[in-house]
């Protein structure tokens, strides 16, 4: 079982070794009041990560909604009831990830216009339809992007 110590160089190592015990605890430390003994430079450097991770997963569940908007725009002739779910899918899980973090929201266009540009790669590599044809800007408002109802082109 892992001894609790005061050295803080010895918290470092734990943390480079075994990051579940790492955490674990330093979550006692916190619990048990001993803020002085938290190994608070990795604890800083974990928050910032869980941040990034939120808003990397936002960006990448619009580019794959964004992805199929165009896919359901520019091949109306291939249109399924799988892209519907994706569609929806995304849409909900984007919805849940802005109810637990709503400051994901700020600067959503930013993160929107990111997103096209993934989208607008995969849409050329899963198509075979040069990105080029594409808008240089994301055609579609975040409104419409959400709204369960939008599909352009029907």
């Amino acid at each position: 079982m892992f001894m609790k110590t005061n050295n803080i160089a010895e918290e470092k190592s734990l943390y480079d070794t075994d990051f579940y015990e790492w955490a674990i605890h330093n979550a006692n430390l916190i619990k048990e009041g001993k803020l002085d003994e938290l190994d608070l430079d990795n604890i800083a450097e974990e928050l910032e990560s869980m941040g990034r991770s939120e808003k990397r997963e936002l960006r990448n569940r619009l580019a794959v909604l964004i992805m199929h908007l165009l896919k359901w725009q520019y091949q109306s002739n291939k249109r399924s009831d799988s892209w519907v779910l994706t569609i929806n899918t995304q849409r909900t899980r984007i919805n849940l990830l802005l109810e637990d973090s709503p400051s994901l929201k700020y600067k959503i266009n930013i993160v929107i216009e990111k997103a096209y540009e993934q989208a607008k790669q995969d849409f050329e590599d899963e198509t075979g339809i040069d990105k080029d044809i594409l808008p240089a800007t994301c055609p579609y408002t975040f409104k419409q992007v959400m709204d369960r109802k939008f599909r352009q082109g029907e």
